[in-house]
């Protein structure tokens, strides 16, 4: 997995509009990246929510926000427009991003083992250094956690 004080791998994926955003473009800005399993579930969906509460804070810092899931852009209109979300969902279904941020990972449930994303989180500096990370992510007061973090980093 990705860790703190790397370089962060650079991506380009596309986003719920089949416009692609790269990393690159992005130098200069703080980015909150964050990997979760599937558009419409449960958890993901109050991940998404609580990031879409909380874009006009995270806009004040300087930070877009960057969610990542294998789910396809069309996936993710219907996501952001069902859920009325603020947020920029990138799709990632070859997975190819996720094992190179080292999310993708043998999960296991009720005995099963498959492959899956981890909830992981991670904070890009304006240099394109990730300096922070949570991984296996709970999502209740997750966001309040990021926010708190990247204040703390920006001084």
């Amino acid at each position: 997995m990705v860790e703190v004080g790397s370089k962060a791998p650079e991506f380009c994926l596309p986003n719920q509009d089949d416009v692609e955003i790269c990393l690159r473009d992005l130098k200069g800005k703080w980015v909150v990246l964050y990997f979760y399993p599937r558009d419409n579930t449960p958890g993901c969906t109050t991940e998404a929510c609580d990031f879409t509460e909380s874009v006009a804070d995270f806009s004040s810092l300087d930070a877009i926000i960057l969610g990542v899931s294998a789910d396809s852009t069309k996936k993710h209109r219907n996501f952001i427009e069902k859920k009325d979300l603020g947020i920029t969902l990138l799709s990632d279904e070859d997975t190819s991003m996720m094992q190179e941020w080292g999310v993708w990972q043998l999960k296991k449930n009720y005995g099963k083992e498959y492959m899956g994303i981890v909830r992981t989180t991670f904070i890009i500096n304006p240099e394109g250094v990730v300096v922070a990370k949570w991984d296996k992510v709970k999502v209740k007061g997750h966001v309040e956690a990021v926010k708190e973090k990247l204040k703390e980093l920006r001084g």
